[in-house]
């Protein structure tokens, strides 16, 4: 009986939680637009060297012939060889990506010349072609030939702000509260997003990009301890799981704001001012109740209390102070790590002293402890590495990418029904493992597709997305499950580390694709492959009560050491899916 009894009272998902709950996670939808708007904005489109001062007459390329070179660029692939134009003052020259070269007395103009040549790297003028991207930064600050890798850091130094904005924000939001940081980072993504559309070179952009991601995760991390607090144990699973969908669909919004706009920084504003309604109302959101009873602050809990009861149309008379007696309040604040044993200074400390230096070695306690973490942050990594390499390179799978990209988002959205529904009927672990396994071999079977047929490549690389958003959506509440009270919020913790290196590694495993089009996702699907093997080793939690100390931990999955006032403990079942966040 904890805090957690006002829910049974003033119901799980009630009116009031409902609208709580859509309006927070509208938000959401902009970091998802954030996390992969670089997919257009960074894109290269064909292009050679330019020829200042010369005005060219003829352009021959293999056995076509134009007027332009623009005309041409379209068709042009730096594999089949350079393009070939003549200038009204009759020189002949090559022209390719990165460098050009002139033809030393020519006698006719063909295609081959079997003569010297006069070969120079490009003086800093390019010629693009603006039929599919009009304007985006690599054609504004000429990111090509040696400052190609420029534009490649786009999307690690992203990764790397949302991992950095994680650390911090998720600390503050302890501190300060939910709703001050759910306020703050809004206003900054919005801010900073509009920013990005005006800077004026690239350093800028990048650190402006960076500031973006860090204000992003903050709000990712905050949203998902908020919705947690606000809905009853009940709904909790399918709640916490339900705001990767909204992340979901801010990858198609991305999609079909790249189809219709191709100026970048016109994009930019746009998916920046897609949630701008959220800011009108957002400075009006309440305190979690379970923050403001840690923090003591009684009277407006009970405001708040009230005020839902009234919403929800639920005759109300519970007091605040019923859910006060000493061990009852302990539990309710272990939710929020106990921080507010300094605040009650008549609360007697029990056995939280001998608690307070446990370490990330605790994880690693024992054998049976050490392959357990292994195995979960595994998942934590494979899971996220493989969400970015699908989204992130889904546009390079041939077809065309807005659709590819919009697919990879909405695959997600029926992974995520299929994933909760998985979970409360075959377990954890069964739906974890095959997840995984499914998505190593759809990933591995793309190696054996014709070339020519593009269509089943994407549908295999799909199928894989599908699946390891099952496990990524599954695995938050799985550790929470697998790890005793002590060193829950740790594990979960060091798990989401994990997945942050995951998101760093991705984009590097994306450009891989430079060397074969499917490498990354032959990549993610071996590893997955043997993950999803690994975890069959893990035990099982559906119905088991949460564990509190190691031993108990230790002995999940070995059936007759249970005791069985354990396993009866029906009250502790109730609480299974409490310290998701």
């Amino acid at each position: 009986m904890t805090v957690e009894r006002i829910f049974d009272e003033l119901g799980h998902f009630k009116r009031y939680q409902a609208c709580l709950y859509f309006a927070a996670v509208f938000q959401a939808i902009a970091c998802g637009i954030h996390y992969l708007a670089s997919v257009f904005l960074v894109e290269t489109p064909n292009f050679v060297c330019g020829l200042p001062g010369h005005n060219i007459t003829e352009v021959l390329y293999g056995n076509l012939t134009a007027s332009s070179v623009e005309d041409m660029l379209p068709l042009f692939s730096s594999k089949a060889g350079p393009m070939v134009v003549r200038t009204a003052e009759g020189e002949q020259w090559e022209l390719s990506k990165c460098r050009y070269a002139l033809r030393t007395n020519p006698t006719d103009f063909t295609y081959h010349f079997d003569g010297n040549r006069t070969v120079s790297a490009c003086n800093g003028t390019f010629l693009y072609d603006h039929s599919e991207v009009y304007q985006s930064i690599v054609t504004d600050w000429d990111l090509v030939c040696e400052k190609e890798w420029l534009a490649k850091l786009c999307q690690p130094t992203f990764m790397m702000g949302v991992l950095i904005g994680a650390l911090i924000f998720g600390d503050v939001a302890d501190r300060i509260g939910r709703v001050k940081i759910l306020t703050f980072t809004s206003l900054c993504q919005f801010g900073l997003g509009v920013a990005v559309a005006f800077s004026g070179n690239y350093y800028i952009f990048l650190v402006l990009r960076f500031l973006l991601a860090m204000v992003s995760s903050g709000y990712l991390v905050v949203v998902f301890v908020y919705v947690t607090e606000f809905t009853g144990i009940k709904v909790r699973t399918w709640t916490s799981m339900h705001v990767h969908a909204a992340f979901a669909v801010g990858i198609m919004v991305v999609a079909l704001t790249g189809y219709l706009v191709r100026v970048w920084w016109v994009y930019q504003i746009i998916l920046s001012t897609c949630t701008l309604p959220f800011l009108l109302f957002c400075w009006k959101f309440p305190e979690t109740p379970f923050y403001l009873m840690a923090k003591g602050r009684y009277e407006e809990t009970q405001k708040l209390l009230d005020q839902i009861a009234s919403f929800n149309g639920i005759e109300f008379t519970m007091k605040v102070e019923e859910l006060l007696e000493p061990e009852q309040r302990e539990n309710g604040l272990a939710l929020l790590g106990g921080e507010a044993v300094e605040h009650h200074h008549h609360q007697p400390q029990t056995s939280s002293q001998p608690e307070k230096n446990l370490s990330i070695l605790d994880l690693f306690s024992s054998w049976r402890m050490a392959g357990r973490t292994c195995t979960v942050w595994a998942i934590w990594f494979i899971g996220s590495l493989g969400y970015y390499v699908f989204s992130l390179g889904s546009v390079n799978l041939g077809g065309n990418q807005y659709v590819n990209l919009f697919l990879a988002g909405a695959v997600e959205l029926p992974s995520y029904l299929v994933g909760c529904y998985a979970m409360d009927r075959i377990g954890r672990k069964k739906t974890c493992a095959p997840a995984l396994i499914l998505a190593g071999i759809a990933c591995m079977l793309i190696i054996v597709v014709p070339p020519d047929i593009q269509v089943l490549a994407i549908i295999l690389s799909m199928t894989g997305k599908f699946a390891i958003a099952i496990a990524f959506g599954l695995i938050y509440l799985y550790t929470c499950e697998l790890y005793p009270t002590i060193i829950r919020s740790l594990a979960v913790g060091s798990g989401s580390m994990m997945c942050r290196v995951g998101s760093v590694v991705a984009p590097f495993c994306v450009y891989l694709a430079d060397v074969w089009v499917y490498l990354p996702q032959v990549i993610v699907g071996i590893l997955a492959f043997i993950f999803g093997v690994l975890t069959l080793l893990l035990p099982e939690t559906l119905g088991k009560p949460l564990t509190t100390t190691l031993e108990e931990a230790e002995a999940l999955g070995r059936e007759p050491s249970r005791k069985p006032s354990e396993r009866g403990n029906r009250e502790e079942q109730n609480g299974l899916e409490m310290n998701q966040h």
